[in-house]
């Protein structure tokens, strides 16, 4: 009785496939949330600089701007699942090198920027392969939407679990373990795509260069409207929204005067609010309204990011960030949700680049600004600034909504996801 429950409820895990990379990648993402809140307290301690956790970011996410359009290419041309394969095994290796470093001691900023930049490099490749992937792994095309809702709540599980273990192994241990414990999960997932059975697929041969190719989908995307706007806005969120990821560490030491476990339980509580927007969207039967929830979650955020900047109240702090966590995983997933239904299947793999290119690429610019402005005005004034223009590009594009809900529901029409 209990297994007809999830199957109704998750219908995505019917599929052998998709559950053996549900429980792969369930283990291998806390151990990547513990090495990320490792990162930047790591980076704090060395450094007492908002500016250098800035640098951080950017360096670990600017060649997801720069490098996601040639892998988009590169995913459209080759098979994902020996592609993933290889940025597991790469991503693996990263993350015990920098284990050994801080393991012993002898690690210096300038290795977290390299392996920083490593890890980005192998992400540009990673992001846009693991979205379409999904797509591959559901046997019921219906099921899609639900699998990557799933994919959503279980990165964000793993966003709760692991910034909370993080915060405690760091305080005990040291924040070495906390890469070795990432390192070793990665064996979890590098197993479970050994493990899965793929009828062999065709990948067209795609005539022209990498670089016509890639300007082939920019144009693809950037002639559609709904594509466009939602590029653009979950750019625009990136740029500031993400900008209170790479400040907190200040938020728990200075402001609310507390400890890496404060900022354990910071992380966490915006992994309960990702989680309860996953689950949302992972119950729901129908893409049917999701437009809604992308133009109205980047004002959730804002509104999050507003009170988290003014508060020096722990509990209030933890519910401004709960309200981050479900404007956050809204707005991304929804948007993942309808690019992945409405594009065409032999462009699939460079219009998910652009997507990771608007919500990882933009987000490094962000790091920077927030880092530059944290140091300058001050951590507070920085985030009133980001959550105010959050607001007003929900605002904008709640605006154009009427006229992109049409353009949208011929294209369900036309694929037969609905009836006319």
């Amino acid at each position: 009785m209990q297994t007809t429950e999830n199957k109704s409820l998750f219908p995505a895990l019917r599929s052998r496939n998709y559950r053996l990379f549900f429980a792969g990648q369930g283990v291998s993402l806390i151990g990547t949330w513990m090495t990320q809140i490792a990162t930047v307290w790591l980076v704090y301690h060395l450094t007492q600089s908002a500016f250098m956790l800035g640098i951080v970011g950017f360096t670990s996410q600017i060649p997801s701007f720069v490098l996601a359009p040639f892998g988009g290419a590169f995913v459209d041309r080759f098979p994902r699942h020996r592609i993933l394969i290889g940025t597991q095994i790469l991503a693996m290796v990263q993350s015990l090198a920098l284990a050994a470093l801080a393991l012993s001691g002898a690690i210096q900023i300038w290795h977290v920027l390299a392996l920083s930049l490593l890890q980005g490099i192998i992400n540009a490749v990673d992001a846009p392969a693991r979205q379409v992937f999904v797509f591959e792994l559901v046997e019921q095309r219906e099921d899609l939407a639900n699998a990557i809702a799933i994919n959503s709540t279980m990165f964000n599980g793993a966003r709760l679990i692991g910034p909370a273990l993080g915060g405690l192994m760091i305080a005990k241990v040291g924040e070495g373990y906390c890469f070795l414990i990432d390192g070793l999960s990665y064996i979890a997932v590098i197993m479970a795509l050994l493990a899965m059975r793929l009828v062999p697929k065709d990948i067209p041969v795609m005539a022209g260069s990498h670089l016509q190719k890639i300007k082939e989908g920019f144009v693809y995307a950037f002639s559609s409207p709904p594509i466009r706007s939602i590029l653009l806005l979950s750019g625009l969120v990136s740029l500031m929204g993400m900008q209170y990821a790479v400040l907190v560490p200040v938020f728990a030491d200075k402001i609310l005067k507390g400890d890496v476990q404060t900022l354990g339980f910071l992380m966490a509580a915006s992994g309960v609010g990702a989680i309860f927007g996953g689950v949302y969207l992972a119950t729901r039967r129908s893409v049917i309204g999701l437009g809604k929830f992308i133009v109205v979650s980047p004002s959730i955020l804002g509104t999050g990011l507003i009170i988290f900047a003014l508060s020096r109240y722990l509990p209030l702090s933890l519910f401004a960030m709960l309200l981050i966590g479900i404007g956050t995983i809204l707005q991304i997933s929804a948007g993942n949700i309808i690019l992945q239904t409405i594009v065409d299947d032999d462009k699939r793999g460079r219009v998910m680049s652009l997507y990771t290119m608007s919500f990882l690429g933009m987000t490094p610019f962000g790091n920077l600004l927030g880092g530059t402005l944290g140091d300058r005005i001050g951590v507070t004034d920085t985030l009133i600034i980001a959550g105010i223009v959050c607001i007003l590009g929900s605002i904008y594009f709640s605006r154009q909504l009427p006229t992109l809900k049409k353009i949208v529901y011929k294209i369900y029409e036309r694929k037969g996801i609905i009836t006319s």
